[in-house]
This record gives C-alpha cells, structure tokens and sequence, in this order.
C-alpha cells in the first residue's frame, strides 16, 4: 500500500544544525592538530563507547564481519584494529547503534567501515522502528569452570508501552557469539545510560523510580542499580539520586547528580558505601567517564550564560579530567579548552586505558566563517502502516490541500519559506528574529494564501496579530492583518472551503491571560471591513492549537480545560501543563469531547494536534513516551517554553463521535533524543510526483543565515526550545 494514506512532516527541536561527529585527543592534548576523526563522517554520530580487545575478536567471527571486515586476532592485537559502538542517524533517521571497525595500515592511513547491529547479528531483534543507544560490552569472564559470553548491552525503545506517560527504554543484551538477545530490565521497569564494570560482570543503570516519569525534562532523578550481567533479576539499588553511571573498578563507581542549581560528578566506593563530590559546586560537571578509581573524565560549563550572551570560552561545554588523588588545590586537566576553546564538546570516553580521550561536537569545522548553515530534509522510518514521514528543517511546516506548496519559517522565526514548483524561496521576511511563526494555508488551493502569526512567540502577555500573506507563489511579499485589539492571536485554521477560520485569542481571557477559540466569519478580511468574530469556546483555561477538519464539521484542539483546581500552576517551572486534546463540534459548540489525555492524571502535554486527510486519524505531539534519554547529556542546557516529545498517532471514527472520546490506543511514530514537534498531515506521499516539494526530501536544502560559525570550528549559535539564536546559551 505504501504512502496511501499520505505522509506526516514535523521539525525537530535540539537537533543541532550541524551534524555531531565523534573525536579523540590524546590524554593531554597541546593543540587542535592532535584531534583525530573517529568515524566515517556519514550522518550524525554520537554517545561512543570502545570494544574491548577480546570481545571484538568474538564480535569478528560474526559472518558480516569475516565477508566484510577481514580483520584477524592478530590485527586486534597489535593494533591494527579497533571497534567503537555509537550512535548514528544514517539509517531513516532512526537513532540506532553502530558498529565501527577502524583500520590502521603501517603507513599511518586510517579507514572506518560501520556496520548496524542488523548487519552483525540479523534484523531478527534490530528492525523496525526504535530508539538504541549506551552501548557497552559486558562478560568475558570465567565463572567457575564456564566462560560467560561477551554481550552487548544497550537501550532500546522496541517494546510498546501501553501505559501514557511512561518510559519505553529498556536495558538489552546481545551475545555476540550467539546473537542471542535478551532483556536484563524487569518488566515494569525503564532504565537509561548502562554501564559494564571492568570485569565484565557488573551491569549499573540509571532507573526511574516506581512512581514513573512526572515530567521532569532536565532532572529525571532516577536511581542507580547494579545487577550482574548473567543474573539480571536480582539487582539492587546502588545509590538514590544519580545518573550516567560510569565504572573505575567493580568497587567504584562515578555518576553526576543535580545538587541546588548545580550538576555534579560524585564517586560512590562500594567497599566503604562513601560518596564524596569529585567536582566543584561553582560549576556544571556532568556526564561522566571513569580512567581510574581516581581519575574521571567529565563535560563542564563553568560558567553560565544567558540568553543574549555571546559566549566566552568558559561558557562552553569542555571535557576535563579530575583527579581525586591531588592535593588539595590542584586544578584539573583541561582537554578541549587546548583544542577548540569556542565548541561545545560531549559525554566522554576513555581509549587507550586513559591515554586518549573521546567526545563528540558539531562539526562546525566543516563551514568557513560567515558560511550558512545546510538545511535539509529527511525523509525517516515510519512504523505506521500505509503513512510516510519526513523531517523539515525549518518550524511549523504547512503543505497546501492540493500538495503543490509547503510552507514553514526559520529557526530564527523571521522569515518564511515556500517549497513549490518553483523551488525554495523566501516569501516574506521581518527585521528580525521572533517576528513570525505558526504558518497555515488556508485550505482552498486557489486562494493561494497563507496565514501567519506576527509577534512574539510564547508570550501571552504581548499583543499576536494574524495576518494573511496573499498571492504566495507570485512573491509580492505583502501581507494584510486580519486582528485586532492588541490581543494575543495565534494558530489559524481555515475551513475546508477557505470562506472562515478558526484561531485562539486571550480576548476574554482577563489578567490571567486565559485562551478560547474564535471563529472570524470572513477570512478575507478577518475583524477588518464589517468583519465578526464569533466566540466558540469558553472558559478560564487555555484552548490552543485549533485546526479544521476536512470535512469541516468538527475542530481539534488542545486544552488544559480539565486541569485540577490544586495543580500547580506550572508543570516543572515551563508552563500549565495537563494538555489534552478535544474537538468541538462547528455548528454546536457545546458539544466537546474529549480525544486524547495524557496520563491517567491528566498531567503532561498532548498538544499541536492535525487531522490526516482521510479525517480517520489525528496526529499530534505528546509526551506519552516520556523521555528517551538523560536530557542533560544532549546539546542543549536550556529547555523550551513547552516540552513537546515525539509525534503520536490515533485513529478516530468520523461517522460516530461517541467513539471518539478518550481514545485508548495510540501509535507512537518517532522514537527520539530529541522533540519531534507540529506536525502536518497532507494526503500525498513522499515521492508523489504532484507534490513539487518532494524534490526536497533527502536531495535539495535550504541555508537560512546563521552565520555565526567560528573559523576554528567553533559556534555561537544554538538550537533552543523553537528557534535557532546565536549567542543562546547551553
């Protein structure tokens, strides 16, 4: 059936705008020509763990490995060879392991060839999509008279949760003899961030606490576990608090914790159960990676940034070693400050028994000063059946009902681009960033219009303004406000004949600035020109996100309107929280039901919903599956104004409401680090021949100005909740 029920585009927040390579520096380094390439350079690549040289002589035996690798024991032991696991995007988007074998000849000439752990072990247990990562090598010990396995041990999201709001992760291991899988995590239970002890025989793990995920998007503050590796139901709590656990020895153990306002490095003996700070609190340490019962590699960001700053070197993220075994007073080995002092580098690792030091960063490097910055579009794996979906390097994408024209704005909400027959271009433009946003077609083709919202972004206290961009395909680049009122006005949606659209406004919202939904009877002049608004819902909450359906009989929405009185006011400081979505029916706004709830509290958020063309399924934005990875190990520092999550799916009856009302099932469409945000449903397919921006999807891209790139490979620029800003900090 293919793409038969049309394709889904969405944007990606966080997601750097360069790709993240993987590097090493020797223990110390003195300059950036001592930094070596680690990969094949092939997409993004991160989270790196090396292969112990006796489990990579196992892992060699696999078939794909004798056809395609070639390498012997005797090229592993004397160096010739070495093996990484890490993380790439190459296959679909799809955030999934790697294996890397490096070849270094007698000449000094180094190559790399990678492998998926479908290739290595078969697709048997490695297909479909998912989430991998924290990837590790475990046993390779004697107990008694057997040899235990060499497995791989790692996360994944491949199990379905049925429960909202809670974690998919799940702690797995491979034998790599075998190909044997198996999962070490109890049912019931999600971890995050494996590590393997140096013998092989210890497996610790960040693991959320019984009461589960509460929406926490920096801080999880999981517990750590330790289990053995061939006995995973007996495991037991190591310590409470922590995160991102990382062996010395089978006695000592690093992880990083959130202390006040600050994140620190923290060892824990077994032997005496002491944890002492490694770290100072003057400053951010994180991430962890163990050299010796002393000695730890960490990421810091000594000092803190603000929006507007342009960041000095201590500012950035930089590797550093701490030794506890100085004396007092004694600095620590600085890494990357040697080497590029202006990048933000991440999540270390040891080569060599501490004699190298590994990272990944932006590969920055790759743009000249004043360059561009490459956009692209990706078309990814969809696990939907008969629906296709593709990434878009811009926000808030929009397709036109006729799939000629896809619309969006830039990173830095100032300007808008159309995709069409005529290619990529600029339609209209602001003087500077947070001007514009939320584009939205008005859904009767031959009009050629294109509604967006004009102010700043997620601030209800300043006046929105709707405007409408006439004429798009003849670039005028003229617009025409349809508000009024100095209110706060977003989120257009027309009918599905063009002649009405419906959008939200604080207009009746009070000093607490409180949103319903309008109608604007005349979308060609909107409160101008005689035209009316009519009010369609009503209430002290706040009702967003509004979108028509195809048949224009119901509108979708999001809503805290079934927040509890005692709830608190924000959810973890960002905003209202307990979104859920509803429809209201047109022609009877008292009839609402509601679709979509986050959790069983109602907490969380469910927002951004878009019905798919056939009116059979909405698409939405949610944090059913809560959190896929520590947050405070990604590109970011600083979190957005709403948490969004990945892109969900549930299948709705148009012909029968009552069957509509808290949908059950859901399907979960992206499995992501990152949040995966404002989808659009259009009716075509990827590779629709009638859908002229399809030429885009994983060929053409579009470079809006972020000339912010440092000549030395450094960068000032940062994807932050929507936009990306230079100078936002971390």
């Amino acid at each position: 059936m293919g793409e038969s029920r049309g394709s889904i585009a969405f944007f990606a927040t966080y997601r750097p705008p360069m790709p993240l390579d993987i590097f090493s520096v020797p223990n110390p380094p003195s300059s950036i020509r001592d930094e070596v390439h680690l990969t094949d350079g092939v997409s993004y690549n991160y989270n790196c763990r090396p292969i112990p040289k006796d489990a990579l002589k196992s892992l060699l035996k696999r078939p794909k490995l004798v056809a395609e690798g070639g390498a012997t024991d005797a090229d592993v032991d004397s160096g010739r060879v070495s093996g990484l696991l890490f993380v790439s995007e190459r296959d679909g988007g799809l955030e999934t392991l790697r294996v890397a074998l490096r070849f270094d000849d007698s000449g000094g000439k180094q190559t790399c060839k990678v492998f998926s752990l479908a290739d290595v072990f078969g697709a048997a247990d490695f297909t479909g999509a998912r989430l991998e990562d924290s990837g590790c090598i475990g046993g390779g010990y004697k107990m008694g008279s057997r040899s235990v396995d060499h497995s791989l041990i790692y996360v994944s999201t491949k199990e379905p949760v049925e429960e909202r709001r809670s974690p998919w992760t799940v702690v797995y291991k491979t034998n790599l003899r075998t190909g044997k899988t198996e999962r070490l995590t109890p049912k019931g239970q999600f971890d995050l961030s494996p590590a393997v002890s140096p013998s092989g025989k210890k497996v610790a793990m960040a693991t959320f606490r019984p009461e589960g995920w509460e929406g926490e998007i920096e801080d999880l503050q999981t517990d750590i576990f330790v289990m053995n590796v061939e006995r995973p139901p007996m495991r037991k709590r190591l310590i409470k608090n922590g995160g991102w656990p990382s062996w010395a020895s089978d006695d000592v153990i690093f992880f990083h914790r959130k202390v006040g306002d600050t994140w620190g490095v923290f060892r824990h003996d077994t032997r005496t159960n002491e944890t002492v700070r490694v770290t100072p609190e003057a400053f951010d340490a994180v991430t962890p990676a163990a050299i010796s019962e002393t000695k730890v590699a960490v990421a810091t960001i000594r000092q803190k940034s603000k929006f507007t700053d342009v960041r000095v070197e201590a500012q950035y993220r930089h590797i550093e070693i701490f030794d506890t075994a100085a004396g007092a007073g004694q600095p620590p080995l600085q890494i990357t400050q040697k080497t590029r002092p202006k990048t933000d580098h991440f999540n270390p690792f040891v080569l060599d028994d501490g004699g190298r030091v590994g990272y990944h960063r932006a590969r920055s490097d790759l743009l000249k000063h004043g360059d561009d910055v490459p956009r692209n579009f990706h078309k990814m794996e969809s696990p939907v059946k008969d629906v296709g979906t593709f990434r878009v390097s811009g926000v808030f994408p929009t397709i036109s009902n006729d799939g000629s024209k896809l619309a969006f704005v830039d990173n830095e909400f100032k300007a808008v681009w159309v995709a069409d027959s005529q290619g990529l271009r600029v339609v209209y433009e602001t003087k500077g960033p947070d001007n514009i946003f939320a584009p939205m077609w008005n859904q009767n083709p031959d009009k050629d219009i294109l509604y967006v919202c004009m102010g700043p972004s997620f601030n209800a206290g300043k006046p929105l303004e709707i405007c409408a961009i006439p004429n798009v395909s003849s670039g005028t680049r003229q617009r025409r406000q349809l508000t009024k009122g100095k209110f706060n006005n977003a989120f257009p949606s027309s009918s599905p004949d063009g002649s009405r659209f419906v959008f939200r406004s604080t207009r009746d919202g009070g000093d607490k600035k409180h949103k319903n939904l309008y109608i604007a009877e005349d979308a060609e002049v909107g409160e101008y020109s005689g035209g009316t608004v009519t009010r369609l819902t009503n209430g002290e909450w706040t009702d967003t996100h509004c979108q028509w359906s195809p048949r224009g009989d119901w509108i979708v929405f999001s809503s805290t309107r079934d927040k509890p009185k005692d709830a608190p006011e924000l959810d973890n400081g960002l905003d209202s929280g307990y979104y859920a979505v509803f429809m209201v029916k047109v022609s009877d706004p008292t009839v609402v039901i509601r679709v979509v709830q986050s959790g069983d509290d109602l907490g969380g958020h469910v927002n951004h919903p878009v019905f798919s063309p056939d009116g059979r399924s909405i698409a939405m934005t949610a944090d059913l599956a809560a959190v896929s990875a520590d947050p405070i190990s990604l590109p970011l520092f600083i979190h957005s104004v709403r948490p969004y999550g990945d892109i969900f799916v549930v299948d709705i009856d148009p012909d029968d409401a009552r069957k509509n009302k808290d949908v059950k099932k859901f399907h979960r469409v992206t499995h992501s680090r990152y949040e995966y945000s404002t989808p659009a449903w259009t009716m075509f397919a990827t590779d629709d021949p009638n859908a002229q921006w399809n030429m885009l999807v994983n060929k053409d891209s579009y470079t809006p100005a972020c000339p912010y790139a440092y000549p030395d490979g450094g960068e000032s620029w940062h994807m932050t909740g929507h936009l990306c800003i230079p100078r936002r900090c971390c």
